[in-house]
């Protein structure tokens, strides 16, 4: 088992071991429309936010850092220095948000800080001694892990959320697995205590969520499909 498994599992197997011990401490147990189901709706967007982040920046790493030899700046790499690590915490914290009470989140921010940020620490180092003066342009320049509020707003998602189709089909095992699991425990515990009105109701705004998803993958795919055209033209045109 790799190095990294290994940590991950002494960490998260007492969370575990807590969970299964002690259920009703942590999961949902009451229905109130106003905030549980806002809360899985946010929950659910922020899993599939943190799957296509993740992809996009381990999709767009692979095809521009040249072996490990170049620095990578552009995609969700202009958005913050650890758009992998950002796209976990999404993930992760969706997830408190679909199954658990509010205040666990702190239980996960807890984990995420000790499992993830001594990780980045030491990756930073290394990334100095490689690159040295330009790495240390590119982390004045672009936040850690929790990106701007006004790059947000200013920038166009299209320019750091750069996608393929080909990323998604490696990680599809994985992330479907995942929602898969989430969300049958989700639709379990909202079929023993709701009627089947609210339950068919709260299913179709999870579908939209998922839909909505879906065609904004489609639409960032073809961009990315579209940018490459131009580029092989214009190389072709210089010829």
């Amino acid at each position: 088992m790799k190095k990294r498994l290994r940590i991950n599992f002494i960490i998260v197997l007492p969370v575990i071991l807590l969970f299964v011990a002690f259920p009703s401490m942590f999961l949902k147990n009451t229905k109130n429309f106003s905030v549980d189901d806002i809360m899985e709706i946010f929950g659910l967007t922020f899993i599939l936010l943190g799957q296509t982040l993740r992809v996009s920046a381990r999709g767009h790493k692979s095809e521009s850092s040249q072996g490990g030899h170049s620095l990578v700046q552009t995609g969700p790499y202009s958005l913050v220095r650890n758009p992998m690590y950002l796209g976990i915490m999404l993930i992760g914290a969706g997830i408190v948000f679909l199954l658990f009470k509010w205040w666990t989140v702190v239980i996960f921010l807890l984990f995420f800080q000790i499992r993830y940020i001594f990780l980045i620490f030491k990756e930073e180092k290394l990334l100095l001694s490689f690159f040295a003066g330009e790495y240390s342009v590119y982390q004045k320049s672009v936040p850690r892990i929790l990106p701007s509020i006004k790059t947000l707003f200013k920038t166009d998602i299209r320019e750091y959320l750069s996608l393929k189709l080909s990323w998604f089909k490696k990680e599809i095992g994985s992330i479907l697995s995942l929602l898969f699991a989430v969300l049958l425990i989700e639709f379990l515990e909202d079929i023993k205590g709701e009627n089947i009105t609210s339950f068919m109701v709260e299913t179709a705004a999870i579908m939209a969520v998922i839909a909505l998803f879906l065609w904004l993958i489609i639409c960032l795919s073809r961009r990315k499909q579209d940018l490459i055209k131009n580029v092989s033209i214009k190389s072709k045109n210089s010829l």
